[in-house]
């Protein structure tokens, strides 16, 4: 049973601690609220290069300081960006979190973008985007969302654009900073062998020092979702394919009903009713894969596979076919029994993984401003009946809703049904 403890610093950043005296890791990190979605087309991938350039110098530590600080003990540093969070975190054993919490501090609000790291930053992140435009499994995922997301920052490349990373300079850090830090909308989590009153020790010596910041700017709201059908031309083998739509947000009420519908369809599951399909009975994917992201204010739901460019068609038909089973029929109480266990035991063993907890922690703090106890999701998925399941279906997988993205080896030029090609 999950048994945090919620603090707020006298700064308005708030705190989240969970003891676990099984393990000798403690894992903690700050997780802002703050996106790709918070830039323009004009600083489009400023929020991924602050990342980067947060382990390039504070006022007190140089670059080989910082990579080296946890480096040599064994511990771990890292970070990652996405449409609506910036994460700085750590592993270390326990008798480094002092060492851990001083240098996430730092690098967070202390970072000094130095023009030197700048300029040979710029050229790690554009070999990180032509790396990531290499791996067509990668980039399928932020393809679809420029379709579902068309012409809002939702939709824009985490990445940022070339023609954008070339421009940044350290001004340019420092006012998106000044611009969307939040104290109010930062939390730092904390999972591990370390006493509540050592935590709130730590986070008032190393925390509470950042001057209180509090921002009144809102998010522009996505609301013009139109079904699309687009085909990439790209240097690949497989066809690659995405199909989905937008889907609901985190406080929706069929958020929970959705979750397991997806799981259901193509979850991670060897027995989802896609991978039954295409993979088991005709042989056509290697793998096939349903997702649903929610976010503050939208979401979107996806099913993503590879296949030969000749079964394309076949495959895709499949999933409508797959989809349309929901739509026209509830599941059986014995189908709907064993979905609710299986997922239940997903999650169950996903909180086996303590620094995926620590991150889950963090991010329902700055969603709900508390950590939902896993009995209590499991109330929630115990509550969804068939109907209610057959109802989302029928909203979420309707056909006339759905948008589709096609990647086909070049030299299929002319064999994509006919449709436009970008």
């Amino acid at each position: 049973m999950r048994d945090c403890t919620i603090f707020t610093l006298s700064n308005g950043l708030r705190v989240v601690h969970q003891r676990v005296t099984t393990s000798a890791i403690v894992h903690c990190g700050l997780v802002l609220d703050i996106g790709s979605r918070d830039e323009s087309i004009t600083n489009q991938g400023i929020a991924h290069f602050w990342e980067h350039m947060a382990f390039k110098g504070t006022r007190k530590r140089k670059t080989l300081d910082i990579i080296s600080s946890l480096d040599s003990v064994g511990g771990e540093l890292n970070a990652y960006t996405d449409k609506e969070k910036i994460a700085f975190y750590a592993s270390v054993r326990k008798e480094y979190f002092e060492r851990a919490i001083d240098l996430l501090s730092d690098i967070t609000f202390h970072s000094i973008f130095p023009e030197k790291e700048l300029e040979k930053e710029r050229g790690v992140i554009l070999e990180e985007m032509a790396m990531y435009l290499d791996s067509p499994d990668e980039s399928l995922q932020d393809e679809f969302e420029s379709v579902v997301f068309k012409n809002h920052p939702m939709g824009m490349n985490i990445l940022g654009r070339a023609e954008t990373i070339n421009t940044f300079q350290k001004k340019d850090f420092v006012s998106f900073f000044k611009e969307h830090i939040n104290t109010k909308r930062i939390v730092f989590s904390c999972v591990g062998d370390i006493a509540l009153d050592d935590v709130e020790r730590l986070a008032k010596k190393y925390l509470e020092n950042f001057k209180t910041h509090q921002l009144n700017g809102k998010r522009r709201k996505f609301s013009s979702y139109k079904p699309a059908y687009q085909v990439l031309e790209r240097t690949v083998k497989q066809a690659k394919c995405a199909i989905g739509s937008e889907a609901y947000p985190v406080h929706n009420g069929n958020r929970v009903p959705l979750y397991l519908l997806v799981n259901i369809l193509g979850g991670p599951g060897m027995n989802s009713r896609l991978n039954l399909s295409l993979r088991e009975r005709y042989g056509l994917v290697y793998s096939v894969d349903a997702h649903y992201i929610p976010y503050s204010d939208t979401g979107m739901f996806a099913v993503f596979f590879g296949t030969e460019p000749k079964q394309l068609d076949k495959c895709i038909n499949l999933v409508k076919k797959e989809m349309n089973r929901f739509c026209d029929k509830p599941l059986s109480k014995a189908q709907l029994a064993a979905a609710k266990e299986q997922i239940k035991g997903q999650l169950a063993m996903s909180e086996e993984n303590n620094l995926s907890l620590m991150l889950m922690m963090a991010r329902s703090v700055l969603l709900y401003n508390r950590v939902p106890k896993l009995e209590e999701i499991f109330n929630m998925i115990d509550a969804t009946d068939a109907l209610k399941l057959q109802d989302v279906a029928q909203d979420i997988f309707d056909e006339k809703k759905l948008s589709f993205l096609t990647m086909i080896p070049e030299s299929e030029k002319g064999k994509a049904n006919g449709k436009k090609k970008v």
